[in-house]
């Protein structure tokens, strides 16, 4: 059972994410919380697989409220989806970098909603590849402040190859094509490498690529 908590100020949008999920067999809404930081002491009181945040609220917002979960060490099965009204907005790389799995756009239609939940359910980033191209396109394309990235030295060429594909945007398959390499084997090398470089997901990843001048945009 996918056991999920809502966290948005908007009553009307957390009973209608609500009745979408309890209608399935395989998900509970176990929680509700009308700020991040009434979302953040739910988080640790309910463990849930998934917290819903909404990025902008009251109290506490929706980016700090993620990154104290992302934080705490007792919360690090609990996957954070950002939702946002707007898109890619100018909020969504400060949500990754504090540690979203991935966003959902508020307005989500449920045929996409309800297995985009399962996928980050299971620990995969909330962001499908032409996703993944925007963030590069609108965001991490843009110059970013300077950082310590620890353990980049620490990867293996086969995952430096990986990483970088990834932050590009390619899906596993497309990493294990051009690699030629399995679907699996390509997996290992992302899930290495993203233990190596301490990102929680795929998506903080792609920004540490980035960061790190791993990649750079523009690149070919």
């Amino acid at each position: 059972m996918i056991r999920v908590l809502l966290v948005d100020d908007q009553p009307l949008l957390r009973s209608g994410f609500r009745a979408l999920l309890d209608a399935e067999g395989d998900i509970e809404v176990v929680g509700e919380a009308a700020d991040g930081e009434q979302g953040v002491a739910l988080a640790r009181e309910l463990l849930p697989d998934i917290a819903l945040v909404d990025i902008q609220m009251p109290v506490l917002d929706g980016i700090e409220a993620t990154r104290r979960i992302a934080a705490d060490p007792a919360l690090a099965d609990v996957h954070v989806v950002i939702l946002t009204n707007y898109g890619l907005d100018e909020y969504i790389l400060d949500a990754l970098r504090a540690g979203a799995a991935g966003f959902l756009v508020k307005d989500i239609v449920p045929e996409d909603f309800l297995p985009a939940v399962r996928v980050a359910a299971r620990g995969d980033a909330l962001l499908a590849p032409s996703i993944t191209r925007k963030l590069i396109d609108r965001y991490i394309a843009q110059p970013l402040p300077a950082g310590t990235v620890t353990g980049l030295d620490e990867l293996t060429n086969r995952e430096c190859e990986a990483v970088a594909l990834a932050a590009r945007g390619l899906s596993n398959d497309e990493i294990a094509e051009r690699m030629v390499i399995s679907p699996t084997t390509a997996k290992t090398h992302l899930n290495r490498a993203m233990a190596k470089l301490h990102a929680r997901d795929r998506a903080q990843l792609v920004v540490l690529a980035y960061e790190s001048g791993l990649v750079t945009a523009g690149q070919p």
